[in-house]
């Protein structure tokens, strides 16, 4: 049944109570994020002016993202999601809590407010991918776009209302109340997230070992020729437009008559104009395809810091932070939604989290590298910098890495295999796999074209551990197929992991096939990592 227009508005999913439910949860954690990170960056400007430090906030914030996303994806993709979404917000709820009774007590030091600013980042960095994973089980596929969006909108308002409480509550009574507020907040939160009815329904097979869940995750994402077209992306944009937030709080002193509600106002704009670009994705999209939307992205978003780096006057630094935040919401979404489509639901918190690895990877190094130069030059020349080689980037990274569009079908397709009529399963040790192929010689060219470009990709991205194509010189005709997976286990967890992309590349395998017999088909043990273990 083809969706109406009334199903595909920017606002559809709030039509829907569970989402709307954890929508909400997602608001409040984003405002007490952006609460704090202000509180932070301005409590820091307080004890010390040098650029270095103040910009190290934005790297202590975001850092924990990049070192702990895949192993938090890992769980999330294994663990009953409720659960461990509570106990991530717990965690930001207790950080809280120390952070504000260090300031209340007056111990607070530079060193100290960053350790527990990457504190509050782990819990961002555990809190992130599973909420990614959460929303496409909660809307339609036609709505992830717009819910996507939504999220944007969530993040967005939350940088408005963030730092206006923040910035009245530092001005009115000290920032220890920022951090108080959070807490209490940060509880309220899980409370709502104690409300979602969800069932969790184990895997048949048990969970994935950690380790094992992670090679998976990072595999899938580095044999995927989309996804990685993505995180280049979004490695470029966000290493270069952090430059403005993490020196931000310093362009706003440096202003005529800058102080912390010129700091709150241009988060605000920002923020505002996030918010309202929203409500123009849907027509972008259906203009543009997603390189030429990026690139305009990057070069609004490159003008926006040009002009930062060139004002010292708040009235035209407000418009150009709206239209940086409408640059940012605009590239990221559309980022997001390719990655998401990229993905199916076994691995996508996996992905997902190391998408988001990608992005505070890269604003934690740019932060700290931005703020070096204008420690070295000045705010303006390392905004500048920023702003023209970001654009020059992206540029290339289009050139380089075409959008090639999606890379097939990834609804759930069980293959069925006898596999699992083994009578004694091995307990340990790797399983080989062999398939033997009769081709035509006259087309061993095509069909290895076939097996190197597609067919190794698809098994690696399931979870093989290796792949080989052998080739009997005695007969050139006679191909074999080898495949080895990490244990019997994780041998039946790739059949599980088929797609209609999948079935549709077995299909085209077979097609060259010309033996009376289907392709021979062996499993052996690998005695030597038995012996090993």
């Amino acid at each position: 049944m083809p969706a109406t227009d009334d199903s595909l508005s920017p606002i559809a999913p709030l039509r829907l109570p569970v989402f709307r439910l954890l929508w909400s949860t997602w608001l409040v954690a984003n405002l007490c994020m952006w609460m704090n990170d202000v509180a932070a960056a301005w409590m820091m400007t307080s004890l010390t002016t040098t650029p270095i430090w103040v910009a190290l906030v934005q790297t202590a914030s975001t850092l924990p993202v990049f070192l702990l996303g895949l192993p938090s994806g890992a769980l999330a993709d294994n663990l009953d999601r409720k659960r461990y979404y509570l106990v991530t917000q717990l965690w930001v709820a207790v950080v809280a809590m120390v952070l504000s009774g260090f300031v209340f007590f007056g111990v607070m030091s530079p060193l100290l407010l960053l350790a527990l600013t990457f504190a509050n980042g782990i819990g961002f960095a555990m809190r992130w991918p599973v909420f990614s994973a959460i929303v496409p089980e909660l809307v339609p596929r036609p709505q992830l776009p717009a819910a996507l969006a939504l999220n944007g909108v969530a993040m967005n308002a939350s940088r408005i209302i963030g730092p206006l409480v923040a910035g009245a509550l530092i001005a009115g009574a000290g920032s220890a109340w920022v951090f108080l507020l959070n807490a209490v907040l940060s509880l309220v939160a899980a409370a709502g997230i104690a409300r979602w009815h969800r069932e969790h329904k184990p895997h048949p097979l048990g969970r994935e070992r950690l380790g094992t869940a992670m090679r998976v995750g990072w595999q899938y994402v580095s044999q995927s020729y989309l996804l990685k077209g993505v995180l280049l992306r979004i490695c470029i944009f966000f290493f270069h437009s952090t430059a403005l937030l993490a020196l931000l709080a310093l362009l706003a002193r440096g202003m005529q008559g800058g102080g912390a509600g010129t700091f709150t106002l241009l988060l605000a704009s920002m923020g505002a104009g996030a918010i309202v670009s929203t409500f123009f994705l849907p027509r972008l999209r259906r203009r543009y395809p997603r390189d030429a939307l990026v690139l305009r992205g990057a070069l609004l978003q490159a003008a926006a810091m040009a002009v930062m780096a060139l004002t010292d006057r708040v009235w035209v630094a407000v418009p150009a932070m709206f239209f940086g935040g409408a640059a940012w919401i605009t590239t990221a979404n559309t980022l997001s939604v390719s990655i998401q489509m990229g993905l199916p639901d076994w691995v996508r918190a996996r992905g997902m989290s190391i998408y988001q690895m990608s992005i505070m990877g890269a604003s934690a190094s740019g932060a700290a590298l931005w703020g070096q130069i204008a420690t070295w030059t000045s705010l303006s020349v390392a905004l500048g910098i920023a702003a023209a080689s970001g654009w020059v980037a992206m540029a290339l990274a289009n050139r380089w890495m075409p959008d090639r569009g999606p890379e097939g079908d990834l609804t759930p397709q069980r293959v069925l295999t006898t596999a699992t009529s083994v009578e004694s399963p091995p307990q340990r040790g790797h399983i080989m796999l062999t398939i033997e192929y009769l081709i035509d010689p006259a087309r061993a060219k095509e069909f290895r074209d076939l097996m190197f470009n597609e067919s190794r990709r698809s098994r690696l991205r399931q979870g093989a551990l290796s792949w080989e194509l052998l080739h009997d010189i005695n007969k050139p005709g006679r191909f074999v197929e080898v495949i080895v997976d990490e244990s019997w286990t994780d041998h039946l967890r790739r059949f599980d992991r088929s797609t209609a992309a999948d079935v549709d590349l077995r299909d085209r395998r077979l097609a060259f096939h010309i033996g009376l017999e289907p392709p021979r088909v062996t499993r052996h043990l690998m005695e030597t990592t038995v012996r090993g273990g």
